[in-house]
């Protein structure tokens, strides 16, 4: 489950329902289309159907995009896409990914800027995954078993037949959930307490039958490894973490533990499908690489700003014995000394810092590019918009992280024309892209487009699944061309008036929801 440090109110609320869809509804759902032969499974006796399932989810990520906490990083998130991306496919090659599950639900992933250990799965195809996980697992692999197991917690449909085996057990959690609302503007002390209280009794009905989930998802997430191109010890590096951890830390501080209970069994299973030998084959069992270490040290820094933090972040590379550690290890602390420098503003720092990581990693084409990423994001944070946009990596700039870093650099050289048509043909093949769509409508307002500025700060709302929001400025942007004049497009104008009636519709079925 989604577990945040800071909570308001609105946020309390948020935190009972999603609490109460992960675990009276337990962690996911999708439909299985065809039975692996040597992995028995648990069936697929569920009564929810897939576009209810969907709906339940979007109610939960339009709060969950409204959060504070929430983070689009696109560094990150690139990196994460590339393990995510090759798991769907592994999942559609392997029969476990029917066609109406990949169209029906969003397969989206949100990260959140919470230091805990965790990751979930909500209705309808939405993963969450916190910055706390990625900057504590050692390779990507690791980070893939996570994935691949919580994306066979949807390709099983769990949540759907969680619903189906504890129905005794909803109104009960629907009760608490409700009752937590109403407290939570009243009093924050007492929400927690009938969360809790809703939650014990549910989980302590449905453990054996959540118990038996994570088996599957572990036996079905295991599979996939291989053929997404990862090794499938991660999934038993992970778990010896995650047991460490168990052993080590128990004050509540890795929820994935809570609603993944680890068992001896389930350690077992995984060791015992990794084949004798394969610990020594050539590229099986893998290294931390230089690239995966910075990505890691971005999350750590991105999920902890606290200054007495980023200033640990800073000390770290002039320690003794730091030249006699490992080259990714190296690479991972000076990425975070730089980072956390231009957090603190000390702009000449964190381009010494940069400087000394590009010359280290100068041979390692990936990790490279994260350093050049880092120089070009340094300069832009500093004011000078020239240097970071002659600091930008080489070659392809179609890739997400260098399409909105050179955006806000071109914007801020005053060069808005330069960064309009990439934009565009980004948001053609991806629509639900918010933070694009809304780089877009600042490029839109810097040229004078004023209509087309408005269509596109109404479809980043329409992507963050904010409707009522998205009328307002389709509607805003009805009213401009009305009013006509030289800035009116009167073909954006007819987009406008096809948008707005398909946003009024989602917006009633929304209502209808409640």
């Amino acid at each position: 489950m989604w577990i945040l440090n800071k909570k308001s109110p609105r946020m309390r609320c948020l935190s009972v329902l999603t609490a109460l869809s992960f675990m009276a509804c337990g962690a996911f759902v999708p439909a299985r289309v065809k039975a692996q032969a040597e992995l028995p499974t648990l069936g697929d006796s569920s009564d929810l159907t897939t576009s209810a399932e969907r709906r339940l989810g979007d109610r939960i990520i339009r709060e969950l995009y409204r959060d504070p906490d929430y983070v689009d990083d696109p560094v990150v998130a690139d990196y994460v896409q590339g393990i995510w991306q090759p798991l769907l496919s592994a999942a559609k090659s392997r029969g476990e990914l029917s066609a109406e599950l990949d169209e029906r639900f969003a397969w989206e992933i949100l990260l959140g800027r919470d230091r805990t250990v965790n990751a979930f799965a909500l209705p309808g195809g939405y993963l969450g995954v916190h910055l706390g996980l990625i900057g504590v697992v050692a390779t990507r692999d690791e980070l893939a078993s996570v994935l691949a197991h919580e994306l066979s917690h949807v390709t099983q449909r769990h949540i759907s037949r969680l619903i189906t085996q504890q129905s005794k057990q909803t109104p009960l959690l629907l009760g608490a959930m409700v009752l937590g609302a109403l407290a939570a503007s009243k009093n924050p002390g007492a929400t927690q307490a009938l969360v809790v209280g809703g939650q014990a009794l549910a989980i302590q009905n449905q453990l054996n039958f959540s118990r038996d989930m994570e088996r599957e998802a572990d036996r079905i997430g295991y599979g996939l490894m291989a053929p997404a191109g990862f090794a499938p010890q991660g999934f038993v590096s992970m778990f010896e973490k995650l047991q460490q951890a168990n052993r080590l830390n128990d004050n509540g501080s890795w929820p994935y533990l809570r609603s993944h209970p680890l068992t001896t069994e389930r350690m077992a299973d995984m060791q015992s499908r990794i084949p004798p030998g394969a610990a020594s084959a050539p590229g099986a069992p893998t290294q931390t690489s230089s690239e995966h270490a910075m990505v890691a040290a971005r999350a750590r820094v991105l999920s902890n700003p606290g200054v007495d933090t980023l200033r640990q972040w800073i000390a770290e590379p002039k320690g003794s014995g730091f030249q006699s550690q490992p080259l990714p290890r190296r690479a991972a602390a000076l990425y975070a000394a730089a980072l956390a420098s231009s957090q603190l503003r000390d702009a000449a720092n964190a381009r010494l810092v940069a400087r000394q990581l590009d010359d280290l990693v100068r041979q390692d084409p990936a990790a490279h590019r994260l350093a050049r990423l880092l120089t070009a994001e340094i300069e832009l944070a500093a004011g000078d918009a020239s240097a970071a946009l002659a600091s930008m990596p080489e070659g392809n700039h179609a890739r997400r992280p260098e399409l909105v870093l050179r955006t806000q650099a071109l914007l801020r050289a005053n060069r808005a024309a330069d960064a309009t048509q990439a934009l565009q043909t980004w948001v053609a093949t991806h629509p639900k892209d918010a933070t694009v769509w809304q780089l877009l409508a600042s490029s839109w307002q810097a040229q004078g487009q004023a209509l087309r500025a408005i269509r596109a700060e109404a479809e980043a709302q329409a992507a963050r699944y904010d409707y009522a929001a998205a009328v307002d400025r389709f509607k805003a942007g009805q009213e401009m061309a009305r009013r006509g004049g030289p800035a009116v497009d009167h073909i954006e104008a007819s987009i406008i008036d096809t948008r707005l009636r398909a946003m009024e519709s989602l917006l009633r079925e929304q209502a209808a929801e409640r």
